[in-house]
C-alpha cells in the first residue's frame, strides 16, 4: 500500500538565501527613500541591530559586496558614493509587477477579465450563430458542418446561412496611457505616506505595459503646483515636494501628451489624496487648501469636460475619504464620464492593474 508523508509548510520564502531575504527590503527602502543607496543600507543596519537581521555565517558587509558585485548598485564620482544600477531598477520594476500582480490573481478577476466578446484578434472558446459581416475565417467547420447534417441529413451536401457558426474573439486595442501621481505636501502629510504606493504602482504598470503590451504606451506626469512629465527611469526617486494640487495643470499636460499618440483608446488614471487647491495664472498662482475653492473646482471639472469630449477615459483613485471630497470626485467623474475608486493603500496596485486590462478589451 502506498503512504503519503506530510510535513510542516515553511512557505517559499524558506528557500531564499540571505541575499534575496535583504535585497527585497533593500528595494523596498529605496522606494521610500526615493533611491538613496547609502540612507537605504543605514537603515538596513539599524534594522539589523535591533532584529538580527543576519548572523556570523552572512553579515551587512557580505551583502553590500553582493550587491556591487552582483551589479546592483554601483559607485559615481569622486567621492564614491554609491547609486543603484539600471540592472536594479529593473528589478525594482519587475518586483512591484509581481507583487501587484500576485494580489490581483489572488483577489479573483484574473489578468484579462472582459465582459465583451465580438470581432477580434483573439479567439475564444465560445461560438455564435453566423452573422452578415462575420469574417469567413472565423467560421467553425466542424460545428458548421455537424449542424448543417442534423438538419438535412448525412447524404446532402448544402448549407445555409442558419447552419453557420463562428468563433467568437476579444479585440486587443492599442492603448496610449498617462499616469498622473499627485506629489503635493498631503501625500505624506499626518504620518502616512502614500507616495511610495503610488510609485510602486506606476513602476508595476509600467513593467506591465512594457512586457505584455508593447505596443501600447505609457507616459508618466507628476503634478503639485505645476504639472511636468517624468522618465520611468526617474521614478524610483520621486519625491513630494511642498506643493499645492494643481489638478487643472495635470489634465492639460495629460490632454497634451494623449493628443499626440495614434493609438485608438486613450485613458488617463489620476492617483490622489486630495482636492484641486491650486491654479496657475498670469500674476503666479491662485491657492487656496481651505475646503473646495469654487473658481479652482469650475477650472478642474472644465478639464474633465474636455476629457469626454475627446473620448478619453479618465478613471481616478482617490486615496482618501472624507465627505466632502468624494463628493467633489462624485462631481469630477460624472464631468468626464469617467471612473472612481476610494481605495485604501493596499488595493491601490490591484485596482490600477484590473481597471487597466479591462480597459484593454473592446468591442468593435
Amino acid at each position: 500500500m502506498s503512504s503519503i508523508l506530510f510535513s510542516r509548510y515553511l512557505g517559499a520564502s524558506h528557500n531564499e538565501g540571505p541575499f534575496e531575504r535583504l535585497l527585497r527590503l533593500f528595494q523596498e527602502l529605496l522606494l521610500y527613500n526615493s533611491g538613496d543607496v547609502a540612507e537605504a543600507l543605514d537603515w538596513m543596519n539599524q534594522l539589523d541591530r535591533e532584529y538580527d537581521l543576519t548572523d556570523d555565517n552572512y553579515g551587512m558587509g557580505d551583502f553590500i559586496e553582493d550587491l556591487k558585485r552582483r551589479g546592483y548598485i554601483k559607485e559615481s564620482g569622486a567621492n564614491g558614493r554609491f547609486t543603484i544600477s539600471s540592472k536594479m531598477e529593473q528589478v525594482i520594476r519587475k518586483s512591484a509587477l509581481e507583487e501587484i500582480f500576485g494580489k490581483l490573481r489572488r483577489s479573483g478577476p484574473g489578468e484579462h477579465h472582459t465582459d465583451f466578446t465580438g470581432k477580434g484578434d483573439e479567439s475564444l472558446p465560445e461560438l455564435k450563430p453566423y452573422e452578415f459581416g462575420d469574417s469567413t475565417d472565423r467560421i467553425a467547420l466542424t460545428e458548421s458542418m455537424r449542424n448543417a447534417q442534423m438538419r438535412w441529413g448525412i447524404d446532402d451536401s448544402f448549407w445555409v446561412n442558419d447552419d453557420l457558426v463562428v468563433q467568437e474573439s476579444s479585440s486587443k486595442m492599442s492603448t496610449a496611457t498617462v499616469l498622473m501621481i499627485d506629489i503635493s505636501h498631503s501625500m505624506i502629510l499626518y504620518g502616512e505616506d502614500r507616495i511610495t504606493p503610488a510609485k510602486k504602482v506606476a513602476l508595476a504598470l509600467a513593467e506591465f505595459i512594457r512586457s505584455r503590451y508593447p505596443k501600447d504606451t505609457l507616459d508618466i506626469l507628476v503634478f503639485g503646483n505645476d504639472a511636468w512629465q517624468i522618465s520611468l527611469k526617474e521614478l524610483p526617486y520621486l519625491e513630494v515636494g511642498p506643493f499645492h494640487t494643481n489638478t487643472v495643470a495635470g489634465l492639460q499636460l495629460a490632454q497634451d501628451l494623449l493628443r499626440k499618440k495614434r493609438n485608438h483608446n486613450k485613458q488617463i488614471f489620476m492617483i490622489t489624496d486630495g482636492k484641486p487647491s491650486c491654479l496657475k495664472e498670469l500674476g503666479g498662482y491662485y491657492k487656496n487648501s481651505f475646503g473646495l475653492d469654487r473658481k479652482i473646482v469650475n477650472k478642474t471639472l472644465n478639464e474633465a469636460i474636455k476629457c469626454r469630449r475627446n473620448h478619453i477615459q479618465v478613471t481616478t483613485f482617490m486615496l482618501a475619504t472624507d465627505p466632502y471630497l468624494k463628493q467633489f470626485i462624485h462631481e469630477f467623474t460624472d464631468s468626464c464620464k469617467g471612473k472612481a475608486f476610494y481605495s485604501g493603500l493596499d488595493k491601490l496596485g490591484s485596482f490600477v492593474i484590473h481597471d487597466y486590462t479591462r480597459n484593454k478589451r473592446k468591442n468593435r
